[in-house]
């Protein structure tokens, strides 16, 4: 990048922008994937355990969690399919000496890409899907009809079933053991995988549609993203902020932790637009 290139994006952010965090807010008690740990946090030192000469002091904490846990990107090391990941890497080449030697988060590439904001409720007329409610691609074409964008190559597609809104209420509901989660299909997750995107994400527990009654038993979302595609996938994100401002196009920007050999990690994807657009 040129030196005029950097200051002519230096100035389009000093002439003010609106961030949206995409994140959920981490915290012991917090729902998570039967599949996976719960959070943790404890405080191995607190002000007043150990005072310096000069009369300072400080805290710091021991967290315990997982890679899968709370707002999180999969690794393309996540999810494998008849013992092979994606580029069709048997599952025993990649993991050798303990840990992924490649697909894992380490290997995934900081995120600043274009964003488009697919709010399926919206596009349905209603607030939020009902539990066990299928996205199809033909919800998708919908919803992107009313921002006036189709996904390009190189895109993120961030897409909102208004699920979120009980990850900090009802648990049971969130997680949808009994009565399902509304999704992403294999043919919507087939729809984005044509269009070449690099990332998407949406408001659920996982990506994807859980029927009532069926829980995690099937991934076919994760199957045609993460192994056939090579396309990571966002998970509990917090998208009625972004919802309530009829969010559509927008600079999109994540970065996982570096995690060698991680299957996951925790991310905190961030929405980025002009200070005059999409007001509320």
């Amino acid at each position: 990048m040129s030196v005029g290139t950097t200051q002519r994006l230096i100035e389009a952010f000093s002439n003010g922008y609106t961030l949206i965090d995409m994140s959920q807010t981490m915290h012991a008690g917090m729902p998570t994937s039967p599949n996976h740990p719960g959070f943790r946090l404890g405080y191995l030192r607190r002000h007043g355990d150990m005072v310096r000469p000069d009369g300072g002091s400080a805290a710091n904490e021991l967290i315990v969690t997982g890679g899968h846990v709370g707002t999180h990107v999969d690794a393309l090391a996540h999810v494998s399919h008849e013992g092979l990941l994606h580029g069709g890497v048997p599952v025993e080449e990649a993991f050798k000496n303990g840990r992924f030697q490649t697909h894992g988060i380490d290997e995934m590439k900081p995120v600043i890409t274009r964003g488009l904001f697919l709010d399926i409720p919206r596009a349905r007329g209603v607030d939020v899907l009902a539990a066990g409610e299928p996205i199809e691609a033909a919800d998708l074409q919908v919803a992107c009809e009313l921002i006036g964008a189709e996904p390009e190559p190189g895109d993120a597609v961030i897409i909102r079933s208004g699920w979120g809104r009980h990850f900090e209420g009802d648990h049971d509901a969130y997680l949808g053991q009994v009565h399902g989660v509304p999704g992403p299909t294999a043919s919507a997750a087939q729809w984005l995988a044509d269009r070449k995107i690099v990332i998407t994400g949406a408001d659920s527990t996982a990506y994807e549609h859980i029927p009532a009654g069926k829980g995690h038993s099937i991934l076919p979302a994760h199957k045609v993203l993460l192994v056939d595609a090579g396309i990571n996938i966002i998970e509990h994100m917090n998208l009625e902020e972004a919802g309530k401002r009829n969010l559509g196009v927008f600079l999109f920007l994540l970065a996982p932790l570096k995690i060698l050999g991680g299957t996951g990690s925790p991310a905190r994807p961030l929405a980025i637009i002009g200070s005059g657009d999409n007001p509320l």
